[in-house]
């Protein structure tokens, strides 16, 4: 195929990607054309496999391959790459080394990693089990009737649940404006189906919720990164974004946001309200994290009353995300639209989970339960931030409340490369270029705090900082029991990267 040159100044991912892309380009790899695998790739040119997995994420982000499960990685038909999206100063062609539709399949595969410093959700021990288990005894004592699909927009008696918990937050609606879904991801998903369409001007948190930014690029959305700030937004240039793009949708985080821990003031929220009325768009408010907030405080939604924005909730976070029970609340004509496409695209969520759901809600521990929570979330976070800014992290915002702390060290500049030396030592780390608009490389990094407990972390952080981030030559070929046997090559990183926002809706 062609000869890399490991004396060369130029790194050996750049090397195989800029080769790959010269055989594609002058027809050498035809379309449909299976590349070698990962495993096979490394071994012929004595390279580690996190260099080939790299090296094959960035040219599955830049169009030239296609990650096919469990057959492997084969050319791209030409069609798809003129559309790749530009990406930063000094990456060929754009984009960064990571295949989105592969990570959601992978985090899922790859949860052996024993400590999920990156990833997206509580530790078991801290979810609401015991809630459920009564909830479920409770169920099976009233044998419920387990047939039929049940109401199409949820169980009715959590809908008003639901309106009640809404009414402590200041937002007045009926049952009918609630619309249960399988988790917040089907939430987004049901508002991008509605709202977008390919080639529209999408505004999105930058950083921001990583599944959503997949599944808008998926539907073909332009994507406009509205910057975080420690508190809310850099409204100056949201101004000059709108002005620019005309978007006809803002998906945003206020509220103890993912990947940074930001929460926005009130001030920004009224700003993005005006701007929205008088731009005339509409805004999605991903609240998920609303149970995990020891501040009452003012929502887009409860601002607006449901005007221009769509409010989405779950409770993944606090009771359990295998129930996958989340809700979206909006204006009564458009939630009949968002509850015809959940009907067309899976019927109805399932009853069984919203019923055990409802029952941990309301057994009567709920409230002492998110207390216990809060508290222990505040504890960690202290605990972590500490640690970090001892061994020099900068921290973007210390919310105190919360999953995460988004940071970074000024000798780690590539985030992904010690996401990569990371899954080596068993350490699954949340890498920034996963939050991007764009996908681009970046130092920052998602620390959950609730699974950055164990001494090992730090002592790898601490390690990786004094070799000031350099990879130790092959260190990613202890990752290889990751590479069970090629299949599909799509486990071969060893988890590079997984962050686990998967596990957020």
């Amino acid at each position: 195929m062609f000869t890399l040159q490991p004396q060369s100044s130029i790194p050996l991912v750049t090397q195989i990607v800029d080769g790959l892309r010269r055989l594609i380009d002058d027809g050498s790899l035809r379309a449909g054309t299976k590349v070698p695998s990962i495993r096979q790739f490394a071994h012929a040119h004595e390279v580690s496999v996190f260099t080939v997995v790299e090296a094959y994420d960035r040219l599955v982000a830049l169009g030239y391959l296609v990650s096919r499960p469990h057959s492997g990685f084969f050319v791209r038909k030409r069609a798809a790459v003129e559309n790749r999206e530009s990406g930063p100063p000094g990456v060929p062609g754009g984009g960064y080394s990571f295949d989105s539709a592969w990570y959601l399949r992978k985090i899922f595969e790859n949860r052996h990693l024993s400590m999920k410093a990156g990833c997206g959700w509580l530790p078991h021990e801290w979810l609401f089990e015991d809630g459920v288990r009564r909830s479920l005894r409770a169920l099976a004592a009233d044998s419920i009737d387990l047939g039929g699909y049940g109401d199409p927009k949820g169980f009715p008696p959590l809908r008003e649940f639901i309106r009640d918990a809404m009414a402590e937050q200041e937002i007045a609606i009926v049952p009918e404006q609630v619309l249960l879904t399988q988790g917040s991801s089907q939430a987004l998903d049901l508002a991008a189906r509605r709202l977008v369409r390919a080639g529209d001007a999408v505004l999105v948190d930058d950083p921001g919720y990583a599944n959503l930014l997949f599944s808008l690029r998926f539907a073909g959305a332009k994507l406009v990164g509205v910057p975080r700030t420690p508190h809310g937004y850099d409204l100056p240039t949201l101004e000059k974004l709108i002005i620019e793009h005309r978007p006809k949708i803002f998906f945003t985080q206020p509220r103890l946001q993912s990947p940074t821990g930001s929460t926005a003031q009130l001030a920004h929220l009224h700003r993005v309200l005006q701007l929205a009325e008088k731009h005339d768009f509409l805004v999605v408010e991903n609240d998920i994290y609303v149970d995990l907030d020891p501040e009452p405080r003012p929502s887009l939604a409860s601002l607006d009353q449901l005007s221009r924005v769509l409010y989405v909730g779950s409770y993944s976070k606090t009771i359990s995300p295998n129930l996958r029970v989340g809700y979206l609340v909006a204006h009564p004509d458009l939630i009949e639209d968002l509850a015809q496409l959940k009907m067309i695209s899976g019927l109805t969520s399932s009853e069984f989970s919203e019923r055990l759901v409802y029952g941990a809600l309301t057994e009567g521990r709920w409230r002492k339960h998110l207390k216990a929570l809060r508290d222990r979330l505040a504890e960690a976070h202290q605990r972590v931030a500490g640690r970090l800014a001892r061994l020099g992290f900068e921290i973007f915002s210390e919310p105190k409340a919360g999953m995460f702390l988004w940071a970074r060290h000024p000798q780690l500049p590539d985030a992904g490369m010690l996401s990569n030396q990371a899954a080596g030592s068993d350490i699954m780390l949340g890498p920034g270029h996963l939050f991007t608009a764009a996908m681009q490389s970046t130092a920052w990094i998602r620390f959950n705090v609730a699974f950055c407990g164990e001494e090992r972390l730090f002592d790898f952080l601490a390690e990786r900082v004094r070799a000031g981030g350099r990879d130790s030559g092959d260190s990613g070929d202890s990752g290889d029991s990751g590479d069970s046997g090629d299949s599909g090559d799509s486990g071969d990183s060893g988890d590079s990267g997984d962050s686990g926002d998967s596990g957020d809706s």
